[in-house]
């Protein structure tokens, strides 16, 4: 019988788990809320309660950021685990509740593997131009400090999508990806592989998202820190919970949808600021290829928020971008005027397809 994955996917304020037999989702449980370490044991056995007679083979975790310690799919153990948790603060928001999804998921199925399928792995081949950070060799060294790249399992996927879309082989096919939702990022990919991406060290570098900051001028947050006007804490705090979307907005919401339908200043001020500062990543990536077969956006904001991909084709029209001919869509779609230079791409983000098929690969024969 064809084997059933059962995928966790904690993300930083929602939890997924899904199960998955042949490229097809069998059940679904989506919370927009922060999983609860102490109730997750409870959470992942009704949602097998629920399943009927469906046995899981193998369980995929999606995770954030498993820094050196797991840079491809990598079967989850006490040893691996413990060498993740060393990563932890580098993706603070994320990595702490999927390990105890993952602690939680090994005690309620506990003959079965589980594997870490790390958002990193599609972005372990950067370039070391792409990848260096220009800071003191010495820091470099000691604390390993370099550019990681996030969103790996979605950007797999929908690079994939593209592929078949388009009818052209990985290796004749260079791409920007954008993936836009809580989280935010732009990827370049040559001949299949991310040659560049807008994260860094951690999920917090790059583009505004619904409630982080991207990149800013890091001599402001020294001049933060300094003279007492703000804490450690508080910097984190505001730049993790208070800012991106959020705190364009005047604290209206991080949410696309409601600032879409605000009249707010302050919304149009939050929507024109993302537009204009994805754009840049999406130029700034497509200057790593050597021409632009096509623009994807993927995403929960980059496959239902049509007039934010609108209005970030329109700043694109330097590389040969039109805005798209069509809006609304409820399947993975080329959106562009059917005579367009550069065609642009709606796919939906399917990380847990991604993750079963990446489980999979690690399932004993």
């Amino acid at each position: 019988m064809t084997p059933v994955v059962l995928t966790v996917n904690a993300g930083s304020s929602s939890l997924q788990l899904h199960l998955v037999r042949d490229g097809r989702v069998l059940r679904t449980e989506h919370s927009e809320r922060s999983p609860d370490p102490s109730a997750a044991e409870r959470t992942v056995a009704d949602f097998l309660a629920g399943a009927g007679d469906a046995e899981v083979a193998i369980v995929g975790h999606r995770l954030v950021h498993g820094g050196d310690a797991v840079v491809t799919p990598t079967v989850a153990d006490d040893g691996v685990i413990e060498a993740v948790h060393r990563y932890a603060d580098l993706a603070p928001l994320h990595v702490p509740p999927a390990l105890a999804l993952v602690e939680a998921a090994r005690r309620a199925l506990p003959s079965v593997p589980h594997v870490l399928c790390p958002d990193t792995a599609f972005h372990a081949g950067l370039p070391r131009a792409a990848a260096t950070y220009p800071v003191p060799a010495e820091w470099r060294r000691r604390w390993g400090l370099r550019r990681y790249g996030f969103h790996g399992l979605s950007y797999e996927w929908a690079a994939g999508r593209a592929r078949e879309m388009l009818g052209r082989p990985a290796e004749d096919l260079q791409l920007v990806l954008t993936h836009l939702g809580g989280g935010c990022s732009v990827c370049a990919v040559r001949d299949g592989r991310s040659v560049d991406t807008s994260m860094g060290l951690t999920p917090l570098e790059g583009v505004p998202m619904s409630k982080r900051s991207g990149s800013v001028d890091p001599g402001m947050l020294l001049w933060l820190l300094a003279g007492g006007r703000l804490t450690l804490d508080e910097l984190r705090d505001g730049l993790e919970h208070a800012s991106g979307l959020l705190g364009l907005s005047d604290g209206l919401s991080g949410d696309t949808r409601d600032l879409v339908a605000s009249k707010e200043e302050a919304a149009a001020l939050a929507l024109e600021v993302f537009a204009h500062r994805v754009a840049r990543e999406v130029a700034a990536a497509a200057s790593n290829l050597d021409r632009l077969d096509a623009l994807v956006f993927t995403g929960e904001i980059g496959w239902d928020q049509p007039e934010v991909r609108d209005d970030v084709c329109r700043r694109l029209a330097v590389l040969g971008v039109e805005p798209p001919a069509r809006w609304d869509v409820d399947e993975d779609a080329v959106v562009s005027p059917p005579d367009a230079r550069v065609p642009v791409l709606v796919v939906r983000p399917r990380e847990e397809l991604q993750v079963a098929r990446d489980a999979l690969t690690l399932l004993p024969r």
